[in-house]
């Protein structure tokens, strides 16, 4: 009777293969949302040549699309890494060991372009807050790009706009260095 409740309640860790779907859906649509943006980018620039005037939308447009691309990336390293943590019980060592001698992981290509011989290092997942940290990091460069988006359309009419905004870069900044710093010591 024991067991059989344990055993249960550790076959609930299944329950993560709804969120691990649904960040991997979610991250192809942001993939493909954002190759539309690069898509409208390449059109905008066309229509510029065109007529002979320059605008700044292409520009917007492509920092538009990185943002998506970023989401897009958090969605994955969530996802793989619910996978990994929760429910992959696969160890390198015995991938290697099962690929036909070819000194790649076992369906780790595309087509024979891309043969990885080990798995990536931000895929190495060890714990709940490491997952945490690395989307910590992604999530913060996505704020970033969001606020360089922000910037491109804010008008600087005098010196204290000029001065609020520069700050506003330099704390950025900051935050950015201070977070690799920090990831650097552990």
């Amino acid at each position: 009777m024991l067991f059989s409740i344990s055993q249960v309640i550790f076959n609930c860790r299944f329950f993560t293969l709804m969120a691990v779907a649904g960040s991997l859906l979610g991250s192809v649509l942001c993939f493909l949302k954002g190759g539309v943006y690069v898509f409208d980018s390449f059109r905008a620039w066309y229509s510029c040549c065109l007529h002979q005037h320059a605008t700044g939308k292409v520009i917007l447009l492509l920092v538009e699309a990185l943002d998506i691309y970023l989401m897009g990336t958090v969605m994955l390293i969530f996802g793989m890494g619910l996978y990994g943590l929760f429910i992959s019980s696969l160890d390198v060592s015995a991938e290697n060991s099962g690929s036909q001698g070819s000194g790649t992981l076992f369906g780790s290509n595309f087509f024979g372009l891309f043969k990885l011989q080990e798995r990536p290092k931000w895929l190495k997942i060890q714990s709940l807050e490491e997952l945490k940290a690395k989307l910590g990091h992604a999530i913060v460069m996505i704020l970033l790009v969001g606020m360089f988006d922000k910037s491109k359309k804010i008008p600087i009419h005098s010196p204290m706009d000029l001065l609020c905004f520069s700050m506003s870069v330099l704390l950025a900044s900051g935050c950015l260095y201070l977070l690799s710093k920090l990831h650097s010591v552990q």
